[in-house]
């Protein structure tokens, strides 16, 4: 047995003597350099490409076999241009694993790779030639084992463009390094790149560290140790820092998978919004027999124009599988905070469903509300709402059946979703009572001046598809008070209707649409009949604008268009009507103007005085109608009328620039009995123009037209007194002539 042994050890040792000689003989006399020309004829010939071997090729054989190359390039297919390229590159084999149908590569380096893969309108690719599929039946032999002692790649750039779309994805400055690769090996991986994109736009540094054990038999993958750190920008996030860490492992196989100690951070900037957000999950198993877990958590922080918010969703344990689990209770806690008032938001419900149809089920959901604000109710609302809610994912589809209190009213509400990309919504619901006002930050008066005019985003409505019905018993927004309200609104692609839009609102009633088009510049238009309306509750509380009383019909037909709010009001163009019965006309008392005013007969002066909120004109009747044009409602047929006072006149109300240029034409009973006796400006027409901002307005009464007036009225009577006395005079001759 000794001697079979040593012979057999001899005999080994000889034949390995053999290839050490047989290999250093070749390496001694064989340069691959002499055969470049026809390597790179042969591509030429193959595959209607230019190959350059700018660099060296060195070969080794003992005791591994391998080769390094200097610089390489390949062009594109029939064309100079160049498709890709390397500045090094060093592979070797083991040699004596060879034999055995094992392959354990010692090393691979790759060093200065960039290529750049493109698909063309029609769909090819600029790599299709290179793509050609063997058809030459595999090997019945062995399946042959690799083992890979370590992988070293550097300053690799690859990059990908989509002609047809216009995509460009690009991958820079590209570093692996691995440790020993082999089936159940644990192997170090240390990886840096930045990636770059604009289809979603991306502008990604990241760095991973972790140890790969994998098993490609059976297909289970581990991670060890996982440390990823990534900064950048994506999509329209800016300041980006993403961090991963933990161990995690999946077997496709059997469908398991689990993590430990896992983790997950990102903070960034979305706009002027900051946010910070970690996902920890401490242990997860999930089979296809059985799912388990320990409290998993999520937490995020949002500082921004809305307020700064904080929120915490946690699921306390997993059970159950990949047909039915369910988790004993869903918490969500979100804390906002605004200038004015505060909210604290509890939501929780069991959650059960089915992994496998994608259903989730919030079978027993409570919502709760707690707002705090010295504005508010007491300076605090309290309110809970219950329901359900069902999610198929697969179906895209959410329904809720929601009822109870929010915030200061009672609600009642069905909602459902259908497409998450893409949404479309439908709803129904019923409030009792809401005070919008009470919820929106408000600015002071000196802030708001100094403020240049923001622009009007309506960028939301444009991927708004809503259909549904609103109705609230009670709302004020904007300071204007309504009840019996009902919107039924249906938005699309920008385009937004409201049909109707109803409810009574001071002491009457409003019935008519609206509809928004936000696709490109915003526009209006607002079609509403305003039946039996006190307008001076109505103007006083939409726009503090307090000139007129009455009760009684206004109309409006308008649309408008523009960036901003002053930019749509210089734009508005329609018709509006006004048709108002006993009221008042407020800063000016026309009748005791002129009754004051028999000092100025003669002098052929006007008097102009600001509005004084304690005087008015009354009327039984006032009608009107306006053309509106670029801002400016034009009026003609003014005609106002009291016992003591008729009014006519024309002029326009700058919408846009909230100011007003009138001229009215007042006149008087032939007796202003009744007002302080009988006056000798009675019957006369009185030219009164209103002018300036509707913060200030001036009141001119001419009192030269006044006097003309007289003058040209003393005239017609005089007139009259002679032609009556010539008709008696006449009426005597001709008795006298038939006597």
């Amino acid at each position: 047995m000794n001697k079979i042994l040593k012979y057999s050890l001899v005999g080994a040792g000889s034949v390995l003597g053999i290839a050490v000689a047989g290999a250093a003989y070749v390496a001694a006399t064989f340069n691959p350099n002499d055969y470049k020309e026809q390597i790179i004829k042969a591509v030429k010939d193959a595959k209607q490409r230019d190959l350059k071997l700018d660099g060296e090729i060195k070969l080794t054989f003992f005791p591994s076999i391998g080769a390094n190359l200097g610089k390489v390039s390949l062009s594109e297919f029939k064309s100079s241009a160049e498709f890709a390229s390397i500045e090094g590159a060093s592979v070797s084999l083991a040699l004596m694993p060879l034999l055995s149908k094992q392959v354990v590569v010692d090393e691979v380096s790759l060093s200065g790779v960039k290529a750049q893969l493109v698909k063309h309108k029609d769909g090819s690719t600029n790599i299709d030639d290179l793509l050609s599929k063997d058809e030459s039946k595999p090997s019945e032999g062995g399946q042959v084992k690799f083992d890979i002692a370590s992988v070293n790649i550097s300053k690799t750039e690859l990059s990908y463009r989509d002609e047809a779309s216009g995509a460009n994805y690009a991958v820079k400055d590209f570093n692996l390094s691995t440790g020993r690769i082999a089936n159940g090996v644990p192997s170090k991986i240390s990886l840096s790149a930045v990636v770059q994109a604009n289809q979603p736009k991306l502008d990604i540094s990241t760095t991973l560290k972790t140890t790969l054990t994998f098993d490609l038999e059976k297909k289970h993958y581990q991670v060890e140790g996982l440390d990823l750190q990534a900064k950048g920008a994506a999509l329209d996030i800016g300041n980006l820092v993403l961090q991963a860490s933990g161990d995690a492992s999946a077997n496709l196989a059997t469908q398991e998978f689990s993590a430990q100690k896992f983790t997950v951070a990102a903070s960034g900037m979305k706009g002027k919004d900051n946010f910070d957000a970690k996902l920890d999950a401490p242990a997860l198993s999930l089979t296809k027999d059985k799912f388990s877990g320990d409290k998993l958590t999520l937490d995020a922080k949002l500082d921004g124009a809305i307020g700064k918010l904080v929120a915490s969703l946690s699921l306390p344990g997993v059970e159950g599988d990949a047909q039915s689990f369910k988790v004993s209770e869903l918490m969500l806690d979100v804390d906002m905070q605004q200038p004015e008032q505060s909210f604290k938001v509890k939501l929780t419900s069991p959650l059960s469903g089915n992994f496998e149809a994608q259903q989730f089920n919030l079978s027993n959901l409570t919502l709760a509300v707690n707002a705090t604000g010295d504005k508010l109710p007491n300076k605090s609302v309290n309110s809970e709402m219950k329901g359900s809610v069902q999610v198929d994912a697969i179906k895209q589809n959410v329904q809720a059946n929601l009822a109870g209190g929010l915030l200061q009213s009672q609600v009642k509400a069905k909602l459902g979703v259908i497409g998450f990309a893409d949404s479309a919504i439908h709803f129904d619901i019923d409030v009792d009572q809401f005070d919008a006002d009470l919820y929106m930050p408000k600015k002071s008066a000196e802030a708001k001046s100094n403020e240049p005019e923001q622009p009007l985003d309506l960028s939301a409505l444009r991927k708004l598809n809503l259909d549904g019905s609103l109705r609230i018993g009670s709302l004020k927004v904007a300071n204007i008070k309504s009840s019996n309200v009902r919107v039924d609104v249906k938005a699309h692609g920008g385009q937004v209707s409201v049909a109707p839009l109803s409810a009574n609102l001071y002491q009457g009633s409003v019935n008519g649409s609206l509809s928004i088009n936000a696709a490109g510049t915003p526009s209006i238009a607002v079609n509403q009949t305003l039946s039996g309306i006190n307008v001076a509750a109505l103007t006083k509380d939409a726009a503090d604008f307090d000139t007129l009383e009455g009760k009684g019909n206004i109309g409006l037909n308008l649309t408008m268009q523009g960036n901003t709010v002053s930019a749509m009001k210089k734009a508005l163009n329609g018709s509006m009507s006004l048709n108002l019965a006993d009221g008042a006309i407020k800063g000016i008392n026309i009748a005791k103007k002129l009754r004051d005013a028999k000092g100025m007969l003669g002098k052929g002066n006007a008097q102009t005085s600001s509005a004084d909120q304690n005087e008015k004109t009354d009327f039984s009747e006032l009608k009107a109608t306006f053309k509106v044009n670029s801002g400016v409602a034009h009026n003609d047929d003014l005609s106002m009328k009291s016992p003591l006072l008729r009014l006519s006149g024309n002029g326009d109300i700058n919408i846009g620039n909230d100011s007003m240029n009138y001229l009215a034409k007042a006149t008087l009973a032939k007796t202003l009995e009744g007002q302080g006796g009988a006056d000798a400006v009675g019957g006369l027409t009185v030219p009164v123009r209103v002018s300036g901002p509707f913060t200030d307005l001036k009141y001119t009464l001419d009192f030269g037209a006044m006097v003309g007036e007289a003058a040209k009225q003393k005239v017609e009577a005089k007139k009259e007194e002679i032609k009556t006395k010539v008709q008696d005079k006449l009426k005597d001759s001709l008795k006298g002539l038939f006597r």
